[in-house]
């Protein structure tokens, strides 16, 4: 019998090897850096104040939770824009809610002065029935 000196998988296919997983990682990167960008985004947004006073508006208005039942959550992505500058900016987007009983949008418009939130528009627009629920009424009146 006679031993034969195979070559290593490495040492045969090297060729090929490295050109391909280069472009691979390349793709790999590419793709985990989009989704890190979107998950970013996408938290900075659902962390923000005007978005957690919204929900808190929501779940405290008596009319909202005897339409979309109790608690309402988020459900989904904010659709809109948001735009920090220092002490100041700006908050136009709609957030899909939902309770137990039904689903909605938050809607959200405000503008951000010296560090402080004043809410142009600020209601619940009920899926079914497309009623909008104004959280500013019940906002102005607990002040």
């Amino acid at each position: 019998m006679s031993d034969q000196n195979q070559k290593s998988w490495f040492s045969r296919n090297w060729l090929w090897f490295i050109p391909v997983s280069g472009c691979l990682g390349i793709i790999l990167l590419f793709i985990f850096g989009i989704g890190a960008a979107i998950f970013g985004v996408s938290n900075m947004i659902n962390n923000a104040t005007p978005v957690e006073y919204a929900l808190e508006q929501a779940n405290n208005n008596d009319k909202v939770l005897s339409i979309l039942g109790s608690p309402i959550e988020k459900d989904g992505f904010p659709n809109g824009n948001i735009s920090l500058h220092n002490n100041d900016g700006k908050v136009d987007f709609s957030i899909p809610i939902k309770g137990s009983k039904g689903e909605g949008f938050l809607i959200v418009r405000g503008i951000k002065t010296d560090g402080e939130w004043a809410f142009e528009d600020l209601y619940v627009e009920i899926k079914e029935t497309q009623e909008q629920i104004n959280l500013l009424e019940k906002a102005l009146e607990s002040i």
